[in-house]
């Protein structure tokens, strides 16, 4: 499956809602609680889009995958015992594969063009909070050579702090 990735413009504000709010009762589905109306929702998603830090990947014209990359943490990423702390790294918030995608790679396949774009910038890690009880995320993660770095918990539980270096 060929997957084009770009940053998102407005008018897929609405798209990028649906596909949030289809893998949200996905999640609730399998006993996921990850997500839900508070988070990530639509204020979130365009301010994501004004910044130019939302990226999706599209299959058939359609979002099959989103992403935002930027330099914004929460405070208790100070507290991980990241491998190297002081290479320069981005923080990948908000990656959500739309459920009639999910299964085929193109949760991979985005890892791996992450990889590939933040090469390209100088940008050799990525860090990201992963829920501890999403087993396929943290599947997907570690598959693709991310490790724990510590723990924090957040309003919806347990999150595992993780980090890959390329």
């Amino acid at each position: 499956m060929d997957i084009i990735y770009e940053k998102a413009v407005p008018t897929d504000l609405d798209e990028l809602c649906s596909v949030i709010k289809r893998a949200v009762e996905k999640m609730d589905s399998m006993g996921i609680f990850q997500w839900d109306e508070v988070y990530p929702d639509r204020a979130t998603l365009q301010d994501d889009i004004e910044k130019g830090q939302m990226y999706v990947g599209r299959a058939g014209g359609r979002i099959a995958v989103m992403f935002v990359l930027n330099m914004q943490y929460d405070e208790s990423y100070n507290h991980a015992a990241w491998k190297a702390p002081d290479v320069p790294y981005r923080v990948l918030h908000r990656f959500c594969v739309d459920p009639d995608f999910q299964g085929c790679g193109v949760g991979g396949k985005a890892l791996d063009h992450i990889e590939k774009l933040l090469s390209e910038q100088g940008i050799h890690a990525v860090r990201i909070d992963a829920f501890s009880k999403n087993p396929y995320a943290l599947k997907m993660y570690e598959k693709h050579g991310y490790t724990v770095a510590g723990t924090v918990d957040f309003r919806m539980g347990l999150f595992m702090l993780m980090e890959k270096y390329f």
